[in-house]
């Protein structure tokens, strides 16, 4: 059984009440209004400087402690998704077509929990808490927008933590990767043109369907045998928009996708190679191939000081046998754009009750979690920030 805190079981009901209540009024990313506004109004309870409108309804909050010394940073993201509830707890989304599908409404929750028993004990604190609330997670660009608004602008940050909850794992577990902890994200966007014709006499045209088909398969080849095999990356082309009727050879076909990779120097070696195999295929089919990139995010690095730190937490709060070691996860998360500017630790929380199997996955319109999982992750963010701070 977990190990929480007596601070943090005298706050669980409250952060319970706070999350379905933010769980009730989901707001889609650039639009957490609300969201922002209570955040800001609780962490201005609780003695913290609050700046706010960072990236539009971005937030942060500074704690002084008690006696000098380091700045910790404590990040959780605050939007939902466009997505239609379809759970029937008496809590569920209030705004149609939005839902909290992936755990933000938990994560600022968890944050603003944390935020409140790091208050209550500021004087013996070693040093600094730095709060940041952050927008459009799900955009991947609210992240580089709080940067851009000058979020970290007069704070000296030495490390930096953040949680997802996670049905993956059972509730009472905490998850923690050395290193890559997620990919980096690239939205891919390809083009092939020829000439359109009829269907019925191909000869006349070029086309550019059979083109593109050569190319989806042989661009997997760059994962079969241009990534190296100890190594990861994921390739996926997932949208075509072509033709018009069923009888006519388009002139042109649009493929979408994305591309998924760990190792920063490895991603920029098969952007380069989706750029050439799009192109020599197409050339070799007398068509034309134009493949646009666009970034949205770096890996999630996890810094091997931070995470030991956070890994030593995370054992104190539910045993040390009950911290997961997995491998990094393929999903993407734009807290590495702060990860680059601070060392820092991404971890996750499990939150699947023992019945389910199999457990709704995020992302889902029936996602749900162990609410009984929270306590545990206010309790690592607090034990993680305070031995951090402790740490010479």
């Amino acid at each position: 059984m977990p190990n929480i805190s007596p601070e943090i079981q005298a706050l669980a009901s409250d952060m319970i009440t706070l999350r379905r209540d933010f769980h009730r009024h989901p707001e889609l990313g650039g639009q957490e209004v609300r969201t922002a506004g209570i955040v800001a109004q609780r962490l201005r309870s609780l003695g913290y400087t609050v700046r706010t409108g960072l990236a539009k309804t971005g937030v942060t909050g500074f704690l002084k402690g008690g006696k000098s010394g380091k700045t910790v940073l404590l990040r959780a993201d605050m939007d939902a998704l466009p997505i239609q509830e379809e759970t029937d707890v008496p809590w569920r989304s209030e705004t149609p077509g939005v839902m909290h599908a992936c755990g933000h409404d938990t994560h600022t929750a968890m944050g603003l929990t944390a935020a409140a028993a790091l208050a209550g004990g500021a004087q013996s604190l070693s040093g600094n808490v730095f709060f940041v609330f952050q927008p459009a997670e799900e955009l991947s660009m609210g992240a580089e927008a709080m940067l851009r608004d000058g979020a970290l602008e007069g704070v000296r940050v030495d490390a930096a933590l953040a949680v997802h909850i996670m049905n993956q794992w059972p509730t009472g577990t905490i998850a923690i990767c050395d290193g890559p902890a997620m990919a980096s994200a690239d939205k891919l966007m390809l083009t092939v043109t020829g000439r359109g014709g009829h269907g019925a006499t191909p000869h006349h045209a070029i086309d550019p369907v059979v083109a593109s088909a050569q190319i989806i398969t042989a661009l997997q080849t760059l994962i079969s045998r241009e990534t190296p095999p100890l190594e990861a990356a994921i390739l996926s082309i997932t949208m075509l928009k072509a033709g018009s009727a069923f009888n006519i050879i388009p002139d042109a076909v649009e493929m979408t996708g994305t591309f998924r990779c760990f190792n920063p120097d490895l991603r920029e070696r098969l952007l380069a190679g989706i750029t050439r195999i799009a192109e020599g295929v197409a050339a070799s089919f007398r068509c034309a191939a134009q493949v646009r990139n666009e970034f949205l995010t770096p890996a999630v690095l996890n810094d091997p000081a931070v995470t030991r730190i956070a890994r030593e937490a995370a054992a104190g709060v539910v045993g040390a046998d009950r911290v997961i070691a997995p491998p990094p996860l393929t999903g993407s998360e734009d807290a590495a754009y702060f990860w680059q500017k601070v060392p820092g630790c991404y971890a996750f929380i499990g939150t699947a009750r023992p019945e389910w199997s199999p457990a709704p996955s995020i992302h889902n319109s029936k996602f749900d979690i162990d609410e009984s999982a929270l306590a545990v992750g206010a309790d690592f963010l607090v034990q993680a920030a305070r031995r951090i701070l402790q740490t010479p």
